[in-house]
């Protein structure tokens, strides 16, 4: 590993300094103290975004075998907030003796000594990290990133180790239970959240970084419509949509009935509008917003139908695109940076261009 990722994995040189009171320079990490405001939601932003970095270190520290205790850079992104590991998720595929991949983590929260939790912090936070294209062998993350774009990422097995364990915690009584990810890791926990809310009801905090949506508005933006254009060209859509749903009565109404189930869950989308993997959620919420203001109908159907989906369901084949979001919280940054990089997340509100829109399902 170069000098400058290194640097970038050590906490006390890159994690949100904003955080500590009277941060200047490097500090001990030893004896650091965060400064958090659980109600603050730019600090539950940037602490669920440095859970993530943590969990990407950890799988390098194992890569890099800096397990020993001083030398694994990894704790002190989590340990900073007072929390602590309590099971780690590994890839269940591989030859026998072959190194598992971490995947994920489980952090439980442990408040300071004689303090309560405080009611809006979680018990448990499941972090699921995303592509690592610096790894030694990242072909098992870059054959996820092509399940996302076929749509059948629920079927690997991260994702329903993902759902197992939380499930598990759900099934002992645990809560608040937080879900986050950043891209691929923000794919992985978008399905399980779904999940969870559609099968069981269960409303979970979610938090995903630079979620990936597979769509035509990266193309579409490349040919730099007009707003006019744009909006009639996804207004056009919206009404082909309508009509093919009246058709195929059986799977507007399963999608629709889906979306009544969904609605009370919102996830968090933390999007940057110049990021091409994510930039469909943009175009998907901000076009159905317009063509809801001006034909409300069409578009509360609209939304819930994807062309893929219509397709698969004249062969018998119930699928929906887990982009087909009722309701969401989706905050969007516009400044200077990289735009699909995570350390953006952990940045203090002055230093991004941020905008958040909630979006809801009409009627619900």
């Amino acid at each position: 590993m170069d000098a400058d990722a290194d640097a970038d994995d050590r906490f006390h040189l890159s994690g949100p300094t904003h955080m500590i009171p009277g941060a200047g320079g490097v500090r001990s990490l030893a004896t650091t103290t965060m400064m958090i405001d659980w109600d603050n939601e730019e600090h539950r932003r940037c602490i669920a975004a440095c859970i993530v970095k943590g969990t990407y270190i950890l799988e390098d520290d194992r890569n890099t075998c800096r397990l020993l205790v001083g030398e694994a850079l990894a704790p002190a992104w989590w340990e900073s907030f007072h929390f602590r590991i309590v099971k780690v998720l590994k890839d269940d595929c591989g030859r026998k003796g072959e190194h598992k991949f971490i995947f994920g983590a489980i952090y439980e929260h442990v408040p300071p000594a004689g303090a309560p939790r405080h009611p809006s912090a979680p018990q448990y936070v499941v972090a699921l990290r995303g592509t690592m294209l610096r790894h030694p062998d990242p072909f098992k993350d870059l054959w996820l990133d092509l399940k996302v774009m076929a749509n059948t990422l629920h079927r690997c097995k991260r994702s329903e180790r993902a759902r197992a364990e939380v499930e598990a915690l759900l099934g002992a009584g645990c809560s608040p239970v937080w879900l986050t990810g950043h891209s691929l890791g923000a794919s992985l926990a978008l399905d399980v959240g779904r999940r969870m809310m559609a099968e069981n009801g269960v409303s979970l905090p979610t938090f995903l970084f630079n979620p990936p949506q597979v769509s035509p508005a990266p193309v579409i933006n490349a040919l730099h419509p007009t707003e006019v254009g744009k909006r009639d060209l996804y207004a056009t859509s919206y009404v082909l949509k309508a009509g093919l749903g009246l058709v195929l009565s059986p799977h507007r109404k399963r999608m629709e009935t889906l979306f009544q189930r969904l609605a009370p869950w919102a996830p968090r989308l933390y999007v940057h509008d110049r990021d091409v993997v994510c930039l469909g959620f943009i175009d998907y919420f901000q076009q159905r917003q317009l063509i809801q203001e001006r034909f409300r109908g069409v578009a509360r159907s609209a939304m819930t139908l994807s062309y893929r989906d219509m397709l698969f369901s004249l062969v018998g084949a119930d699928k929906e695109r887990p982009h087909l979001l009722p309701s969401a919280m989706l905050v969007k940054n516009s400044s200077d940076c990289d735009a699909h990089g995570l350390e953006q997340w952990w940045k203090p509100d002055g230093q991004l261009n941020l905008s958040a829109t909630r979006y809801s399902y009409p009627g619900a």
